[in-house]
């Protein structure tokens, strides 16, 4: 017998697999991670099947008491598959069979998006804020097989002329999901913003400040050298350009991430941007600096904690200002740029693009090159890598303008 707690842990492999309740209920669950329910039975002699809806929009209890109707239906000789589209016809002769409104689906579509498991919870609540301020209030009661692509145009029109042309193009973007899901599922015939192409399209974005001047990158280290403030701050502004991971990956930084002995930082694919478990080499100055913080914060959590509490980590913005009040402003340099730094001067200095891209942690968007391209991959290069940026660093803030990476010879570049 199933129970949620089972189906709730069952993960997708390379190859559909059922798990199975009883009376021959039981749920399919593709490698895409979608999770259906289906139900074998026989009639006249016959094999045949039922589907009764996706999980967890259906329940096990829904599955259970659909399972058990199209029983008594067999029991009386009935055929539940046929007695089902019989249903569906008279509905549809009767004009009351139910309206997939466009708020219906896009529901759907949420459920279905979150049985997968593959959408981040940040993702998910930006989209649902979407469709629950901006579309549903509209067209949320529409047919979506209904609904013209002026109309979805004149909804958007609305956030534009209050001044909010990006929101308008996500708003866009995430109404375009739900129909294209909606065409998937049989359930619209188009995506009608395929014919709003152009219109509200989100503004370029503007790079983050950064410092890649190899004379202005050391003038930067003198300076958090000499930062006054919070030592767990002064930390923080040491290491960032050590580690270049996102600013939101430093801050929340747990001791329990980290081995000071084996020079390594592994990040939880949750804490992660793309979802994917990150590794982290620690060079011998980043071991240093985690060194004289753990004797003040490695009681606690975090790496970095709030000053107000241990249980929290340190504000968002506790980078950014103290940078300002080294006297960069936002347009020169912000925590994000730490990374923009390390991209631009380690492909100036010829590091292998790849390993440089896995270290990054971005995502990598050819799927073939995706699955040679995990955690671990190019570990060895990146640790040379890591080390050999760091002592590039130390020479730059001792006032060097020019120096070169000194590379074992055969060392791929």
């Amino acid at each position: 017998m199933l129970t949620d707690t089972a189906i709730r842990k069952a993960k997708p492999i390379d190859k559909a697999y059922k798990l199975s309740d009883s009376g021959g209920l039981y749920l399919l669950i593709k490698p895409n991670g979608a999770r259906y329910w289906r139900m074998k039975y026989r009639h006249a002699g016959k094999e045949k099947l039922l589907s009764f809806g996706v999980y967890p929009a259906i329940s096990l209890a829904d599955a259970r008491e659909r399972r058990e109707q199209a029983r008594r239906l067999i029991a009386n000789d009935i055929d539940p598959g046929e007695a089902k589209r019989a249903a569906k016809e008279e509905k549809a002769q009767q004009g009351i069979m139910v309206v997939d409104t466009f708020k219906r689906v896009a529901c759907d579509w949420m459920a279905w998006r979150s049985a997968r498991g593959e959408t981040a919870t940040t993702t998910a609540n930006k989209d649902r804020w979407r469709l629950e301020s901006y579309l549903f209030p509209y067209i949320g009661h529409r047919p979506i097989a209904e609904i013209t692509p002026l109309e979805l145009r004149d909804v958007l029109k609305k956030a534009e002329d209050a001044g909010k042309r990006e929101t308008a193009s996500r708003v866009k973007i995430t109404a375009g999901q739900v129909f294209r899901w909606a065409m998937l599922e049989g359930r619209a015939q188009a995506d009608i913003t395929a014919s709003l192409r152009g219109l509200f399209t989100t503004p370029k974005p503007t790079h983050r400040a950064t410092i890649t001047e190899p004379v202005r990158i050391g003038e930067l280290l003198r300076a958090i050298d000499a930062f006054s403030g919070q030592f767990v701050t002064l930390c923080a502004l040491r290491l960032a350009p050590l580690v270049f991971v996102r600013p939101g990956e430093l801050r929340k930084a747990e001791w329990q991430e980290i081995d000071l002995e084996g020079a390594v930082w592994r990040i939880p694919g949750e804490r992660m941007k793309m979802k994917a478990p990150h590794v982290v080499p620690l060079s011998t100055q980043a071991v240093g600096i985690l060194g004289e913080l753990h004797g003040l914060t490695g009681i606690g959590r975090y790496v970095f904690p709030s000053i107000r509490t241990l249980t929290r980590p340190m504000s968002e913005n506790t980078v950014n200002a103290a940078l300002r009040r080294l006297g960069y402003a936002k347009d020169e340099m912000t925590g994000h740029g730490f990374r923009s730094m390390a991209a631009s001067r380690l492909n100036e200095l010829g590091w292998n693009p790849d390993a440089i891209e896995r270290q990054l942690a971005h995502a990598e968007l050819n799927k073939v090159r995706a699955a040679y391209t995990h955690a671990a991959h190019y570990l060895e290069e990146r640790k040379r890598m890591m080390q050999a940026w760091a002592n590039y660093l130390d020479e730059l803030r001792n006032g060097a303008s020019i120096v070169s990476f000194h590379r074992k010879a055969g060392q791929r570049a």
